[in-house]
């Protein structure tokens, strides 16, 4: 109950973009490179920024 209001830490918002770019990436991959791509190259820059935090 008291994790209910808890905020969420800068990791976890990372790794919840990460995801979901992840997930356009895959969907993008069938119809259009390009888009495809694009959400690729930010789904990296994410995790970069991720391992740096946990560093």
């Amino acid at each position: 109950m008291f994790g209910l209001f808890k905020k969420k830490t800068e990791i976890e918002k990372l790794q919840e973009q990460y995801s979901k770019l992840m997930n356009d990436y895959h969907k993008l991959s069938t119809t259009n490179r390009k888009e495809s791509d694009k959400k690729y190259a930010e789904a990296n820059i994410i995790a970069e920024r991720i391992e740096k935090l946990n560093k």
